[in-house]
């Protein structure tokens, strides 16, 4: 769903009716339009209340209600039913509050399709980024499984009948098991829907892409693959951090930091990361950063090594923090720095933007 282009946005407060997967691309329409939004329902998804936590949106965890509507310049229900939404039109009426559908909010029936799934890179974050292809697929499916780091306002090109399903991991918080997810995928497409799951970045890096279509293969569900924008490689980009260059580094290598050092999970040899003289990519690294960069330190590579940290990549929220490799960790928490974020280690990340001079 998208808003009418002569619509201002910015700046205005904004009360959205619904906290299910419907709303999902309405409110980050909003917020990408700079608008100060409320969010007020039962049962919110799992990115809502991300966004919630994260100081993005208020939300007001209950039922809907007429004194709702005092003290908002603009009421955008999107519950996802014609019948709920209607009904919140029809009280907007009654207390002159100003109230707009989002274009293609009203849902129809659509033309039944061959069950399958595609699994859709949607790239960093901004829409602008996403494939052509990911686009068209977003276009003509008929469920959309969706996470929280997918370009969420992308959704607003979906046909009014499709069905959103948000299946957010949130990091040590709520989530849907990769299991379900699986599961989900399977159910969709096995009842005759052309089923899109719409991650961020690139489903096969990170993103427990495979993991999905070796589900989908078991079942006998035909799976198609469109790559997406990683954002191991978009978010230094949008922050002017080439990864090679050069005068300075002839690769990059790009690890998760899911797990710290020492831990019995991790798989990594930090002794030879810190000699390998690329950019080092840490994705997933927020919390265990600290561990990471004395880890390294400890192995060799120079404290002074150049770092930077850029949280939110192609967002409007984007920021980016710079340092060295041993005052990073300490830059990004001084930062407040959260998830989704993404850790440059080398010397590209001495880049300033627009500066060339890395010295």
């Amino acid at each position: 769903m998208s808003f009418p282009a002569d619509l201002e946005l910015s700046g205005r407060s904004v009360l959205v009716c619904g906290a299910g997967a419907p709303a999902l691309a309405s409110i980050r329409g909003l917020l990408d339009a700079s608008a100060r939004v409320t969010v007020v329902g039962t049962a919110p998804v799992a990115t809502i209340l991300n966004l919630a936590e994260r100081g993005r949106l208020k939300l007001v965890e209950r039922t809907f209600r007429l004194d709702d509507l005092v003290g908002f310049s603009l009421v955008v229900p999107a519950n996802g039913d014609a019948g709920l939404d209607s009904q919140v039109v029809e009280l907007a009426k009654r207390t002159s509050a100003p109230c707009v559908l989002p274009i293609g909010a009203t849902r129809q029936t659509g033309e039944p399709q061959a069950g399958s799934v595609i699994l859709v890179g949607g790239g960093p974050g901004d829409p602008g980024l996403i494939t052509l292809a990911g686009l068209e697929a977003v276009r003509r499916a008929d469920v959309i499984v969706c996470d929280r780091l997918a370009p969420l306002s992308i959704l607003q090109h979906a046909k009014p009948a499709a069905e959103v399903i948000d299946v957010a991991k949130i990091p040590r918080g709520p989530h849907t098991s990769q299991n379900r997810i699986n599961e989900i995928l399977v159910e969709k497409a096995q009842s005759g829907h052309t089923v899109v799951r719409l991650k961020g970045g690139d489903s096969f890096i990170f993103g427990r892409g495979g993991e999905e279509w070796q589900a989908c293969a078991a079942a006998g569900i035909p799976v198609t693959i469109i790559p997406g924008v990683t954002s191991a490689t978009a978010a230094p980009a949008l922050a002017g951090i080439p990864l090679t260059h050069r005068q300075l580094t002839q690769g990059f290598t790009v690890i998760s930091g899911h797990v710290p050092p020492g831990h019995p999970a991790s798989t990594l040899d930090w002794a030879a990361l810190a000699r390998l003289n690329t950019t080092l990519v840490i994705m997933m690294g927020v919390a265990t950063l600290p561990a990471i960069t004395a880890e390294l330190i400890k192995h060799g590579l120079a404290a002074g090594t150049p770092a930077a940290t850029v949280a939110d990549a192609g967002l409007p929220s984007q920021r980016a923090v710079f340092g060295t490799l041993a005052d990073i960790a300490e830059q990004s928490r001084h930062a407040e720095i959260s998830p989704p974020a993404i850790s440059i280690i080398g010397a590209v990340a001495g880049f300033r933007g627009d500066d060339h001079d890395p010295s």
